[in-house]
């Protein structure tokens, strides 16, 4: 079984001139020593466009670092990104990576199999079927659906004995909507 290392931006990103770069090199002197599978979530923290004017020099060079550290991998290193921001990725990064995936908005037929299973793990029913909860839910992407699943069960779940589930979706599509035009008009 080949390890995932899950790399936390957090963690990478320091505050100090050089910490960053310095964080990234012994990251891949580990990494290199193993066959595994390395894995940047939000990934545009590390790899933003060059030539953003809004940046720093210091960002430059870290996306500089970053790309000559990819390209020293071993083959038996393999690197998986994500982000929700594509654009701001810079163009070389685009040239270290083979095989690109965009993860479209959720059809309404996988949402209402979402609701299913979120309807089977709770044991009851949500109070809406759903398959009308999956037409109102506006969810943008996987993630979304997922945070909003994992809300009402968390709701659910502190609420028992006397959880009303019903209640519950109705209050968080409510919220989660209102949430959503927000976020579409900014």
């Amino acid at each position: 079984m080949t390890p995932l290392f899950v790399v936390r931006y957090e963690a990478v990103i320091g505050s100090f001139l050089g910490e960053t770069s310095g964080r990234l090199k012994r990251l891949f002197d580990f990494v290199r020593t193993h066959q595994c599978v390395l894995f940047f979530d939000e990934f545009d923290t590390l790899g933003k466009e060059r030539g953003d004017t809004h940046e720093t020099g210091e960002i430059k060079r870290v996306v500089s670092s970053l790309l000559l550290q990819i390209d020293a991998l071993p083959s038996h290193v393999v690197v998986v990104t994500a982000t929700n921001h594509a654009e701001l990725l810079d163009r070389a990064v685009w040239r270290r990576f083979q095989l690109r995936l965009e993860m479209s908005a959720p059809t309404e037929a996988q949402k209402e199999k979402w609701f299913v299973r979120l309807q089977e793990k709770l044991g009851t029913p949500l109070g809406m079927a759903p398959k009308t909860l999956a037409a109102k839910l506006p969810a943008v992407n996987f993630s979304d659906l997922e945070q909003f699943c994992e809300d009402i069960q968390r709701r659910y779940v502190l609420a028992l004995p006397n959880a009303n589930l019903k209640q519950i979706v109705s209050e968080r599509l409510k919220q989660w909507r209102s949430r959503f035009t927000v976020d579409q008009s900014t």
